[in-house]
């Protein structure tokens, strides 16, 4: 599978500045020589974290979600500010939103949750060990820690109780990485 590209951009405009992310739109000339405006939301990045309690208990969200206009599954996640690292927004991101903090961190990979229309990527880590420390919410934000047997998380899934993305792919990914760590 061919991963370079020869596509040239001839322009760049910020068509809206946002407080998280920009909208983009570049005039480019694509590899097969057409030349066309594209469009994309500008991110900076986040960190998504799937938070072991022990075993067999992860800690889920139930989130207010604007767009959607519902409070929806998830897992602790949230933007990279900048200059800040991938590894410490995620230990902010962990405290701030379930009130745990984690001795233990494991990179399970990077996704692009919606590539055909932002350049956000998402770290996804595995986070173990946790030790109770003081929530600390920004103030748009309503949620509610509960915590989950990892198989019923799993079964929310398959049910379609949790929708989204970055938290089926977090708890699949985190499924695969203990069932190796428990038959090897």
């Amino acid at each position: 599978m061919e991963n370079s590209t020869t596509t040239i951009i001839n322009s760049r405009t910020t068509v809206h500045q946002g407080r998280v992310f920009n909208l983009i739109r570049e005039n480019v000339t694509l590899d097969n020589g057409v030349t066309t405006d594209m469009e994309f939301v500008e991110h900076p990045g986040a960190t998504a974290i799937i938070p072991i309690l022990n075993e067999s208990r992860v800690l889920l969200l139930k989130q207010y979600r604007h767009a959607l206009r519902q409070y929806i599954w998830e897992i602790p996640a949230g933007t990279i500010d900048p200059q800040e690292s991938v590894i410490i927004c995620a230990k902010r991101e962990l405290i701030e939103e379930t009130g745990y903090s984690a001795n233990q961190w494991q990179s399970l990979g990077e996704i692009t949750p919606v590539p055909g229309y932002s350049d956000e990527r998402i770290h996804i880590y595995l986070a173990t060990d946790l030790q109770p420390a003081e929530q600390d919410l920004d103030p748009d934000e309503i949620i509610n820690v509960h915590e989950v047997g990892f198989s019923e998380a799993i079964e929310m899934i398959r049910l379609g109780e949790i929708q989204d993305a970055k938290s089926i792919t977090g708890l699949l990914l985190a499924r695969i990485q203990l069932e190796r760590s428990t038959s090897g």
